[in-house]
This record gives structure tokens, sequence and C-alpha cells, in this order.
């Protein structure tokens, strides 16, 4: 399976609210963060409970890939995003950086 395709099924996992299996493609020290900043999720454990309180508090979030790119080790990700049906939908920009076939970083430009 391509990088693309494991970054696609990763948004999958997202849009079902499955936080276990969002982070079974992730590395056991992986991370997500701001594009060159700080980490806001730390750890597989880390992420799999911060998706899982972002999904109690947010039901209906979900995500829509508008276009996806593969170089490399890394993949680029330009999303929608959809909190609730009453907040404004914005855009982000979402850096998968692999080690081998699992996700190590994740960085977001908002």
């Amino acid at each position: 399976m391509s990088k693309l395709a494991i970054a696609k099924q990763m948004i999958a996992h997202y849009n079902a609210q499955d936080a276990d299996a969002y982070v079974a493609l992730m590395t056991d020290d992986a991370a997500e963060a701001g594009y060159r900043g700080d980490v806001v999720r730390d750890g597989k454990e880390g992420v799999r409970s911060g998706l899982k309180a972002m999904f109690a508090e947010f039901p209906e979030n979900r995500a829509e890939i508008l276009t996806g790119y593969e170089l490399g080790n890394h993949v680029a990700l330009h999303e929608k995003v959809f909190r609730s049906s009453d907040a404004e939908p914005f855009e982000v920009m979402s850096i998968y950086t692999f080690e081998n076939d699992l996700v190590s970083r994740v960085e977001f430009v908002r």
C-alpha cells in the first residue's frame, strides 16, 4: 500500500471516529503538532486520548480530502474539516512523515 493510501486510510478512520484504528497506523512514539511548532498530542496513547476527547466534543466531526500528494517518506493532504452543522468548516494542510509504513508525525498548517 502506498503512503498516500495509508494517510487516506487514517482519514477514513478519523471520519469513523475510530481512534484505535487511526493510531494503529502510527509508530509508538508518533506525535501530532502544529507545523514546525509545538506537539499537541504526544505518543500513540496521547494521540488516541486526544482524538477520543475531540470526538466526544465534536460528534459530527469529519474531514474531506481535497487533494493529496506523496513524495518519499512524506504525504501532504489538503483537507476541509467540518466540526458541527452550526460551525463554519475550515481548511488544513496535514503533512504526514513516515517511518517505513507507519506514521511517525503529523503536522498541521492552518
